[in-house]
């Protein structure tokens, strides 16, 4: 018996408590989800490069976190005659791929499926406050020393820094992705980390806000390590999540990798 895209979809859902398919950006983007699903695979984006690997694998079901066409709500009235989206496009509907954004109810998981895939790769999972799971309270360390561990199990050759490298640290809030200035600046309210580390900002808005507090004398520093970077583990993770539930199908995590070189 064979299983839909679209009966793997509505399954994954199942398992979420709390899942919204309505009122999300969590759709079907491309293909025809009532075709038999031969193969799975997850990333943070559907890249051009991704869907080159993906039909490479034989895989015909991409399950991306973000945006396919370049913006959160899929709007994509404006892109019909860009060569670029006309040629990615049609590479996906010549081996009728099916795209699926997982955002939103990746995040509604619980724990939230992001940041289980994130601790797991940095090997944190013993450290998670119990009474909120973005706060880690490791043994004391430098800054320094934290953005090296970042460097190293999320491979990534560079990060930006707010304060003190040389600071000591040891409560640390972990925001994947990019959830803005003002759930930031809440969120340190909240639970008090001497570190906030995130994956993406607008750079008038958190990193001002750092840079004011320790004007003021407060024990903070912020890191900064991409949004890919801090997502991708998450996307990883969920091979593992949907192996449990969908043990005959195919299913392989295929990283977008950072698009920036750094001078």
């Amino acid at each position: 018996m064979t299983t839909t895209i679209r009966e793997v979809i509505h399954s994954i859902l199942a398992a979420i408590p709390g899942s919204q398919e309505t009122d999300t950006v969590d759709t079907i983007k491309t293909g025809d989800s009532s075709q038999p699903v031969i193969g799975i695979v997850t990333t943070f984006m559907a890249s051009l490069e991704v869907i080159r690997k993906t039909v490479s694998l034989g895989a015909n079901f991409i399950i991306t976190h973000e945006p396919t066409f370049y913006n959160h709500l899929y709007k994509v009235d404006w892109l019909e005659k860009d060569p670029v989206y006309r040629q990615k496009r049609a590479l996906i509907d010549e081996h009728g791929i099916v795209t699926w954004r997982f955002h939103d109810n990746w995040h509604i998981h619980r724990p939230d499926g992001l940041l289980t895939g994130f601790a797991k790769r940095m090997g944190w999972e013993s450290f998670t406050d119990p009474h909120d799971p973005e706060i880690f309270v490791l043994p004391p360390v430098t800054v320094r020393d934290l953005a090296q561990m970042f460097k190293e199990k999320l491979q990534i050759k560079t990060l930006r820094l707010v304060g003190d490298p040389d600071m000591n640290c040891q409560k640390v809030g972990i925001m994947v992705g990019a959830w803005g200035g003002a759930n930031h600046i809440l969120f340190m309210n909240r639970t008090n980390p001497d570190v906030l580390v995130c994956g993406e900002i607008a750079e008038w808005e958190t990193s001002e806000y750092i840079r004011d507090a320790i004007a003021l004398g407060q024990h903070k520093a912020l890191l900064v390590l991409g949004h890919a970077s801090s997502e991708e583990p998450g996307m990883e993770y969920l091979v593992e999540w949907l192996k449990l539930r969908f043990p005959g199908i195919p299913i392989q995590h295929v990283p977008i990798g950072d698009a920036f070189k750094y001078l």
